[in-house]
C-alpha cells in the first residue's frame, strides 16, 4: 500500500507561501512610501510567511518525490486553499484594519476567492496599502492558486494535469497547449496583458494611480472589491464604459481571449458557449433597460447601467452603483436568474457556469426525446463534439451539491439573525462568488456584511471555498475512502 506524499504537498505548500510573502513586498514598499503606518504589518507578514515557506518547502518538504496521484492532488489543492488566505489575512489583523480574527480570515478568503464580500465599512478608511493588498489577493487567486503553481512547477510533468483537474474538477477546461504547464502560462500571459490594457485605460480616463491598479487587479479577476463604501458612485462615465467592456471580457474563456488576441476570431463564432454567452447579456441588459424604462428612468441611461450592471453579474465582478435599475422586480429577477448562471467555463467568473447549463439542457432535451421514440440513440454534443457520460454524471452530482449548500447556507444564515429572503441571496451570492450583489444591496440598503454574526461568517467562508474550488475538490478531503492507504 502507497504512502500519501506529504512531503511532496508540503514542499508546493511552501512554495505558494513563498510566492504569497514576495507579493507582500510591493504593499510593504508602498507602505514605506506614503508612510500609512502599515509597514510594520507587511514586514511581518512577509516575515511570518517568509519563515513559515522555508519551514514547509525546505524542511517538511526535503527530498520530496515529485509523483503525484488523484488523492494528492485534492489535498494539495486543499492544503493551499487553506493556508494561503489565512496567511493572506496577517495584513489586516497586525495592522488593526479588521479588529478580530473572523473579520481578517473573512476578508481574505473573500479576496483569494474572487468574492469581494468585505467587512470593511468604509474602504476609503484603510491604509492605502491595505487597498492594494485586497487586489492583489483577488488577483493572486483569479485564475487560481493551483494553476499559478502549475506555471512555476516544471518538476511535476504529469502530476500537472492532476493538480490541473483539481482546480476544474466540475469543469472541461480547454487547454491552450498539448503541455499544461506552457497552456497555463499561456493562460497567466493573457491575465497579465489584459490587467496591464486596463490599468492602462483608467489612468487615461482621469483615475487616481491607486485606483487604476486596485480597480484593474478586482476586474479582471471578477473579485469586486471596490475602493469606496458607495460603490462606483462619483466615477466618470468613461470609467464605468471601460469597466462594462473589461467585465464582460473577464467572463469569457481564457482560452477563447487567447485566441481572439492571436486573431483567430473564426473560433470564437463556432463555441456554442461563447454564442450563448452573448445572447444571455443581450437578453438580460434588454430585460433590465425594459424594467428600468417601466421604473420611469430614461432608455439611454436605463441601457448605460443595464450594460454595467448585467456585466458585473454574468462575470460574477460584483461592482455595483446605486441606481433605480436595482430596484425594479424585473432587474432584481433577472440579477437573481444571473447570480445563479455564472459566466463562461475556463474564465475568471463563478457560478454554475454556461458549458454545465447548455450540457443539462441538452441531455434533458434528449430524455424528453426518446419518452417519445424509445428506440433512438442520442449523445449530448456540445461544437459538435460528444460530451463524455461521466462529466454528464459530475454535472448532475455538482447541481445536487450546488443546491444543498445554498440550503444549508441560507439555513445557517437564517440561525445567525438574517431574514430568509437575505439568507438566501447572500449564500446563492456567495457560493457564486458573487459578493456585493447589487440585488442584496437593493433588498437591504443597509445590509453589510461587518454586521453578520460570526456564525454567519464563517458559513459564508465555507461557501466562499465552495464555489471557488467547484465543491468537488473541498469534498474529497472529507471522504473516508480518501483517508485509507492505497
Amino acid at each position: 500500500m502507497e504512502k500519501t506524499n506529504h512531503r511532496l504537498i508540503a514542499r508546493l505548500t511552501g512554495s505558494i507561501l513563498g510566492v504569497l510573502a514576495t507579493a507582500a513586498l510591493l504593499p510593504l514598499a508602498l507602505s514605506l512610501y506614503m508612510r500609512d503606518g502599515a509597514q510594520y504589518a507587511f514586514t511581518m507578514t512577509v516575515g511570518a510567511m517568509g519563515i513559515c515557506a522555508l519551514l514547509f518547502h525546505n524542511l517538511l518538504g526535503r527530498r520530496a518525490v515529485y509523483q503525484l496521484r488523484e488523492r494528492e492532488s485534492f489535498y494539495i489543492t486543499a492544503a493551499i486553499w487553506l493556508v494561503a488566505p489565512l496567511g493572506g489575512s496577517l495584513p489586516y489583523l497586525l495592522s488593526g484594519t479588521l479588529p478580530t480574527f473572523t473579520d481578517a480570515v473573512f476578508e481574505s478568503f473573500s479576496g483569494f476567492t474572487t468574492t469581494g464580500s468585505s467587512v470593511v465599512s468604509d474602504p476609503r478608511g484603510c491604509a492605502p496599502s491595505i487597498l492594494l493588498w485586497r487586489a492583489m489577493t483577488q488577483w493572486v487567486g483569479g485564475l487560481g492558486l493551483i494553476l499559478f503553481l502549475v506555471a512555476v512547477t516544471r518538476r511535476l510533468r504529469e502530476g500537472s494535469l492532476q493538480l490541473y483537474d483539481a482546480e476544474f474538477s466540475g469543469t472541461q477546461q480547454r487547454k491552450l497547449h498539448p503541455k499544461i504547464a506552457v497552456s497555463v502560462s499561456r493562460m497567466w500571459h493573457i491575465y497579465i496583458l489584459l490587467t496591464l490594457i486596463l490599468g492602462a485605460l483608467l489612468a487615461i480616463a482621469g483615475n487616481s494611480p491607486l485606483d487604476s491598479v486596485c480597480l484593474a487587479l478586482s476586474t479582471v479577476s471578477t473579485g469586486g472589491f471596490m475602493t469606496s463604501a458607495g460603490g462606483l458612485v462619483g466615477y466618470s462615465r468613461l470609467t464605468l464604459a471601460i469597466l462594462t467592456v473589461f467585465m464582460f471580457l473577464s467572463g469569457v474563456n481564457v482560452a477563447l481571449l487567447y485566441n481572439f488576441l492571436t486573431l483567430h476570431w473564426h473560433r470564437l463564432r463556432h463555441s456554442a458557449e461563447f454564442v450563448v454567452y452573448l445572447v444571455v447579456f443581450a437578453l438580460s441588459v434588454g430585460l433590465c433597460t425594459l424594467g428600468g424604462t417601466l421604473y420611469g428612468m430614461p432608455v439611454l441611461e436605463a441601457l448605460r447601467d443595464s450594460a454595467f450592471h448585467v456585466a458585473s453579474t454574468v462575470s460574477t465582478c460584483g461592482f455595483y452603483q446605486p441606481t433605480e435599475l436595482c430596484t425594479s422586480p424585473l432587474g432584481a429577477s433577472v440579477t437573481f436568474l444571473l447570480i445563479l448562471c455564472g459566466a463562461m467555463a475556463g474564465s475568471t467568473g463563478g457560478g454554475i457556469k454556461l458549458r454545465r447549463l447548455m450540457t443539462l439542457s441538452r441531455y434533458l432535451r434528449n430524455y424528453f426525446t426518446r419518452m417519445l421514440h424509445p428506440s433512438a440513440v442520442f449523445s449530448v454534443k456540445i461544437d459538435h463534439k460528444p460530451v463524455p457520460a461521466d462529466y454528464v454524471n459530475k454535472i448532475f452530482g455538482f447541481m445536487f451539491l450546488y443546491i444543498c449548500f445554498i440550503l444549508g447556507g441560507a439555513f445557517l444564515l437564517t440561525v445567525g439573525g438574517s431574514s430568509i429572503p437575505e439568507a438566501f441571496c447572500l449564500a446563492a451570492a456567495n457560493i457564486s462568488n458573487l459578493g456585493p450583489s447589487p440585488l442584496i444591496n437593493s433588498m437591504g440598503a443597509s445590509l453589510d456584511y461587518a454586521t453578520l454574526s460570526t456564525l454567519s461568517k464563517w458559513t459564508l467562508i465555507v461557501l466562499m471555498l465552495a464555489g471557488r474550488l467547484e465543491i468537488f475538490a473541498l469534498l474529497a478531503i472529507f471522504l473516508p475512502v480518501n483517508w485509507k492507504r492505497r
